[in-house]
């Protein structure tokens, strides 16, 4: 009886979400330092969009970081992020007044508000970005920065003239309809 319950129960259909999405997007980070500037791109980024409420969650595979210089791509992943341990970084919130904004093709500013997990580290962030319809889909963009020592990651006192503090990131994503 139970299994025939469960069976019925998966089988009506659940209204339609209203969900954006992508697997595509790009985030990037760039670091100054007096010594050596370091950047990096991601073209890995996940991306949902529940279009009805406004929420919205990132997800970004820290492997899925390439830089320039294989020496400091392998120092990023193995000595900095602990890759291994910490696979990924997340971001799951929503868009600040969401229920009064209206999409049209031009870029409007937006807050996304939410936690953003990084190093297995979780905090609290707000930062601006832009969203804006798009022929496909649902364009979003996001600049800010992020303090290396918010998220705990550990810089070895030898190399810290070589590694900014701050870091800039940019996550740019293109959101078509699930």
């Amino acid at each position: 009886m139970t299994k025939t319950l469960i069976v019925l129960i998966l089988a009506i259909p659940l209204p339609a979400k209203d969900v954006y999405f992508t697997r595509s997007g790009v985030i990037s980070f760039f670091s100054s330092a007096p010594l050596e500037d370091i950047e990096a791109y991601n073209q890995q980024v996940t991306c949902v969009l529940d279009r009805e409420k406004g929420e919205v969650a990132f997800q970004a595979p820290i492997r899925g970081f390439m830089f320039n210089n294989a020496m400091m791509q392998e120092h990023f992943n193995e000595n900095y992020m602990e890759s291994d341990k910490f696979p990924k970084a997340l971001f799951k919130g929503n868009i600040e007044n969401w229920d009064s904004l209206i999409l049209s093709d031009s870029s409007q500013s937006v807050h996304f508000v939410g936690s953003m997990t990084i190093h297995g580290v979780t905090q609290d962030i707000k930062e601006l970005g832009t969203i804006s319809l798009s022929k496909n889909g649902i364009d979003g963009f996001a600049k800010f920065q992020i303090r290396v020592s918010d998220y705990e990651i550990e810089i070895p006192k030898i190399v810290r003239k070589n590694i900014a503090e701050i870091v800039d990131v940019s996550v740019k994503v293109k959101l078509k309809k699930k």
